[in-house]
């Protein structure tokens, strides 16, 4: 379907990428990553056709389709939402702008309009488009609102829509998760895994890279290195690749040293000067390996610790909270523990922004009480929170204004090169920055003197792997209290270990991870991660006898607890032996990848190729085990701990 052929560009003096090539196939669902900068939306503006490529070709099959989504302000007229979802073509665009003009039954306008209407199915898009945008959360009453009217996130929503709909051969999409919350990213991402067409996303979202990319391709040290599997499974060949790599340019380096040093000392010889010629004509015509890519490095941080709280953090009792008629909550209660961590999941509209405004006290409640417990300090994070932040100063000032005195400058310089403000960024003035870097900004802020109650909501909004591995790092060494929202499932399973799903104004408590919380609510598999068609689960009730029925004798009522105790008993001893049985193959899979990983780092290895072939089979099988293993076990021991729980 695509085939790119020895593809170079350049800005200036920087290669993005020289000599790519690549071939997609029909079918094939890949995913564009690489670090910030490397030319990953050049390469997608080069496809489009917006800018030109310095060398090579780019050919697409013939009748291709491509339906693109930009990561922000896609275009809105005056259409409404759902002329804008059925919208698929130009023409079909045009069409339906004149049937919705021109009310002359005898026009030929409009006559031929309702002929490339009926060509293209215009007839059959308008219930298609409907269940689609039912599907990204839109409500019939928002079918014919003016498409311009909405904020930015549900204008890119209905231009998904409109891409649904279209079906077409290559889906190009920039970031399409950004907009969605856990509920539509889980069922866009199974329209993504139904659609039959290529798919080609740029996307930090590793959950969603691993639920529907049959294939990652990676720009990196200026090429394209192409890997087959998931996001999970390119990381695993993505380090042997690197080894391989290392080891090559290693082996490189000791023959260029060694022809140099030849070279050096029998020069000037005329027993060894032709000699000497045929090594520096060697050296010239050597492919030169280039130097492997220095890896994001973790960040070597201690970030400032807030003052201890009270056992006690925050109590909401019967909390009543609505805008105008629209009732958000009617009988809130909830109680939040000193150091715990909390997601919250639900739908989008079903009240969690709130919760944390509440919380926070931005929102004034209509009734009931909000206690917060002894020395808690709250901090609340979204993406209103830039509008707190002094235009006049530059980056660094504004970073380290009111921070802990243990906080040095090249402290705050290492955390803002973390989220993007590298080299002479941080003397930027704070208002020539974009919407994304300003928030990038406040949350550097927030890290660097936080208070020991953090409300987050939906931080990793404009932040690339590596800065969401860098928020990832500082609140995991967080002492304070955590509660967040978030539709990034990686974040969310890195750090939450309690989780509350809100819908229709009602809270339901989950006291494990967001595994658990899949598991236990029977929503979705485990396995993928998949959050298609959440329902709304409920606390369990004690089974009450109903009218009529004979009230058990208290006799049999002891044998009941009786059999339910030997059950629990029989249950956690099964538990048992699953998790110990688990745990020695987990350290059987460890000491053979240790040997593995050893025969990796010994260059002798790759002298026999047919041996290094192997040992690369055998670590990406190994690493395939052990992750496998190592999730059995998370899901085995959670399960235990339950049953554990239960019985005291």
């Amino acid at each position: 379907m695509l085939t790119l052929s020895n593809l170079s560009k350049r800005y200036g003096p920087k290669i993005l990428f020289r000599e790519v090539s690549l071939r997609m196939m029909r079918g094939e669902k890949m995913g564009l990553v690489g670090a910030n900068g490397a030319g990953k939306t050049t390469l997608f503006s080069i496809l489009l056709g917006e800018i030109d490529e310095d060398e090579g070709k780019i050919e697409w099959e013939k009748g291709n389709r491509i339906g693109y989504l930009p990561q922000e302000s896609a275009p809105t007229g005056e259409e409404t939402v759902l002329e804008l979802a059925t919208a698929t073509t130009n023409e079909l665009a045009q069409a339906l702008k004149i049937l919705r003009e021109d009310n002359d039954p005898a026009s030929p306008q409009r006559l031929e309009a309702q002929e490339i209407f009926a060509e293209q199915e215009g007839y059959n898009l308008e219930a298609k488009a409907k269940k689609i945008l039912s599907g990204l959360a839109f409500h019939q009453d928002d079918f014919n609102k003016p498409a311009h009217t909405l904020s930015g996130g549900w204008i890119m929503r209905a231009h998904l829509a409109r891409l649904l709909v279209m079906e077409p051969d290559l889906l190009m999409l920039d970031e399409p998760t950004n907009h969605l919350d856990l509920e539509t990213l889980g069922w866009f991402q199974a329209q993504v895994q139904k659609f039959s067409g290529s798919v080609l996303t740029i996307s930090h979202d590793r959950a969603f890279l691993n639920s529907i990319c049959n294939g990652i391709l990676e720009i990196s040290n200026r090429k394209l290195h192409r890997y087959p599997g998931n996001f999970d499974n390119y990381l695993i060949q993505k380090k042997e690749r690197e080894a391989q790599h290392l080891a090559a340019y290693r082996n490189q380096q000791r023959e260029i040293a060694h022809h140099e040093d030849f070279i050096r000392r029998f020069r000037a010889k005329a027993s060894k000067a032709s000699q000497a010629q045929a090594r520096i004509k060697t050296l010239e015509k050597m492919e030169r390996i280039d130097p492997p890519e220095e890896s994001d490095a973790t960040i070597n941080f201690t970030f400032p610790q807030p003052p201890r709280s009270g056992q006690r953090v925050a109590t909401l009792n019967a909390v009543r909270q609505a805008y105008g008629d629209h009732l958000v909550y009617s009988n809130l209660n909830l109680e939040v523990e000193k150091h715990e961590r909390i997601a919250l999941v639900g739908p989008n509209g079903a009240g969690k922004s709130t919760l944390l405004k509440i919380l926070s006290n931005i929102v004034p409640i209509d009734k009931g009480s909000r206690e917060l417990g002894h020395n808690v300090s709250v901090g609340y994070f979204s993406q209103q929170r830039v509008e707190v932040l002094d235009m006049e100063r530059s980056v660094i000032d504004e970073a380290t204004e009111n921070t802990d005195s243990s906080v040095h400058e090249q402290d705050a310089r290492t955390l803002l090169g973390a989220f993007l403000f590298r080299g002479d960024d941080v003397f930027k003035k704070v208002k020539v920055l974009s919407g994304g870097e300003k928030s990038r900004l406040a949350l550097v802020k927030l890290l660097l003197s936080p208070p020991n109650f953090l409300l987050l909501d939906e931080p990793t909004t404009h932040l690339d792997m590596a800065s969401i591995d860098a928020v990832i790092q500082a609140l995991r060494d967080y002492t304070g209290t955590l509660i967040f929202v978030s539709h990034d499932i990686h974040f969310i399973r890195a750090l939450g270990k309690r989780t509350i799903r809100i819908e229709s104004g009602k809270i339901t408590d989950y006291a494990g991870n967001y595994d658990y919380y899949l598991w236990k609510s029977g929503s979705a598999s485990a396995q993928t991660g998949l959050i298609e068609g959440l329902r709304d689960a409920r606390p369990e009730q004690t089974s009450h006898a109903k009218n009529g029925e004979k009230a058990l004798s208290a006799k049999e009522k002891r044998r009941q607890r009786s059999q339910e105790r030997e059950k629990k008993k029989a249950e956690r001893r099964k538990l048992e032996d699953k998790v110990r049985k688990l745990e020695k193959e987990i350290m059987q899979l460890e000491e053979e990848q240790g040997i593995c990983n050893e025969g990796l780092a010994n260059p002798d290895s790759y002298n026999d190729k047919d041996k290094a072939k192997e040992l690369n089979n055998q670590a990406s099988r190994l690493a395939r085990n052990l992750q496998q293993k190592n999730y059995e076990w998370e899901i085995e021991t959670e399960k235990l701990l339950q049953v554990v729980e239960s019985e005291n």
